[in-house]
């Protein structure tokens, strides 16, 4: 039984609203964190469409659900008021609830039938709270392996989940869906160096930082000195070759799917043409990806992977 400080516990009987519940997902200018339109409002500012328009419309109803658990559990971890520990712990209690029909939160409850109908387990859901309940305890990262660790349980859980909501799951797809979503979670630690640093959190791995002599306080410049421009090159090609296990993985899916996978790793290899763009001064410049970038790279990617297809 976890307390949460409201006289209310997360084992028997926790329903919203409870005052720190209702309180951590309050923002400032009105609305709650786990409202449909604050979710949705931020899926737009991806690096990748959440949910293509390309697939059939209960995929994308599924991928949406799944997108706002994913974006809420971090919310939670990184925005969220209070206690940020009790209030994932609340989050979890709610996904059990689920099953059972009971869940108080608008996220949970577009979940469940989600849940239900793909036949998805818990355990992926589990993973992405987990990773949030990391960056609660963990600020530092010191080899890439460990950051990959880490990758696992806040990243490779999404793609594992997309690939059962399009019933395509096997082995070989989700090792390689594992390195896209690791690409895609080094990716936006690249976009997000100063805001994170700021945070006191530092997800570049320290052996890195050391290799090309950089310290914490060049992550919280105005702009990027030099040493950093350089491990963030480096770091710019790690995640293009983690990025590329989109083509095989694209290649093996029939073609909706295989558009919305190439969707995905074209967001993340365009964003990283815009931090190239910029010089890799990811402190001085907004690294987003160009909407005609992004296009050229997803045509790329889904002719490549059509071709590979087509050889194989």
């Amino acid at each position: 039984m976890v307390s949460i400080g409201s006289g209310q516990s997360l084992e028997g009987g926790f329903h919203l609203p409870d005052r720190l519940a209702a309180k951590a997902l309050r923002l400032p200018l009105g609305g709650r964190l786990d409202a449909p339109e604050v979710l949705a409002a931020k899926s737009r500012n991806e690096n990748f469409p959440v949910a293509s328009r390309f697939l059939p419309p209960d995929a994308r109803v599924a991928l949406m659900a799944i997108y706002g658990f994913a974006r809420l559990t971090d919310d939670l971890g990184d925005e969220a008021e209070g206690d940020r520990l009790a209030l994932l712990d609340w989050l979890e209690a709610d996904l059990e609830r689920a099953a059972a029909g009971d869940a108080t939160s608008p996220v949970i409850q577009k979940l469940a039938p989600v849940i239900r109908d793909f036949e998805l387990t818990l355990d992926p859901f589990r993973a992405l709270i987990e990773a949030n309940r990391m960056d609660q305890r963990v600020a530092r990262y010191q080899g890439f392996a460990d950051l990959v660790d880490y990758c696992m349980l806040s990243a490779a859980p999404v793609g594992r989940l997309v690939l059962s909501v399009f019933r395509v799951s096997t082995p070989e797809r989700v090792a390689l869906s594992d390195n896209v979503c690791i690409g895609l979670q080094l990716v936006e630690h690249l976009q997000d160096i100063g805001e994170d640093a700021g945070r006191g959190r530092v997800y570049m791995p320290a052996a890195d930082m050391a290799r090309f002599g950089c310290s914490e306080a060049d992550l919280m410049a105005a702009s990027a000195p030099q040493a950093l421009r350089e491990l963030v090159a480096m770091e710019v090609e790690r995640a293009r070759g983690l990025l590329s296990a989109g083509v095989p993985l694209a290649a093996s899916l029939r073609p909706r799917p295989r558009a919305a996978v190439a969707g995905f790793a074209a967001g993340g290899q365009a964003a990283l043409d815009s931090i190239e763009r910029a010089g890799n001064d990811v402190l001085g410049t907004r690294c987003r990806p160009q909407r005609l970038r992004f296009a050229a790279r997803a045509l790329s990617g889904f002719v490549a992977a059509s071709l590979k297809r087509g050889r194989s």
